[in-house]
């Protein structure tokens, strides 16, 4: 299997994934910052531009979530992904959840604030996503009190991909006052196998 990414980015979940799974890969790296995501080559793999793509065999699979989806489905003792169909379709909430109700917001306010060039961007927008963020984060936050994880007693992908989220909304200090999710998503951070937070890979990414 080949993945191309680029640090501090969405990668960062397949990445995990993969680690967390023991699974044998190649990284490819597509430098974002000199438009390698846009050249004919990668477009070919995915037309969106867009990182991470994970090429298995003859399979060219985009979207974070659904890499991570695929990646613990071949590794089902692991628990990534729990076999039963009640727990599955929890992790499946929380997937989307995260993708929908955090992760958006995230995505509008980066946006208006550097990826939209400056014409483009509208500073209306930015406290209006903030708010949208802060007003479903203490659902995850309530649901996880008293709980180690979103999921049963183990970490699943819904864990992976949302504390990926988290770290992304803790650069942009909305964590400040959900204690909880922030506690939670550095106990992710703490695991063995996580890879570097957000800002970490970033640097690690502008020092080579």
């Amino acid at each position: 299997m080949r993945l191309y990414g680029f640090a501090g980015t969405r990668t960062m979940r397949a990445l995990w994934a993969l680690r967390e799974l023991d699974l044998d890969f190649e990284y490819v790296e597509v430098d974002l910052t000199a438009g390698a995501h846009r050249r004919p080559d990668f477009l070919a793999l995915n037309p969106a531009g867009k990182v991470p793509v994970l090429v298995d065999g003859d399979l060219v699979l985009t979207e974070s979530v659904a890499i991570v989806l695929y990646l613990a489905e071949k590794r089902p003792e692991t628990g990534l992904l729990p076999v039963d169909p009640r727990a599955r379709a929890e992790v499946h909430r929380w997937l989307l959840f995260t993708a929908t109700e955090l992760e958006q917001p995230l995505w509008r306010m980066a946006r208006h604030k550097t990826l939209y060039p400056a014409e483009r961007r509208i500073a209306a927008e930015i406290p209006v996503a903030r708010r949208d963020f802060l007003d479903m984060a203490p659902v995850m936050d309530t649901h996880l009190q008293g709980r180690s994880f979103l999921v049963g007693d183990r970490a699943t992908v819904a864990d992976i991909v949302a504390a990926y989220t988290l770290d992304w909304a803790d650069e942009a200090h909305l964590l400040d006052e959900l204690p909880g999710l922030h506690a939670y998503m550095k106990r992710m951070y703490a695991r063995p196998k996580a890879p570097l937070r957000i800002a970490a890979a970033f640097a690690e990414a502008r020092a080579r």
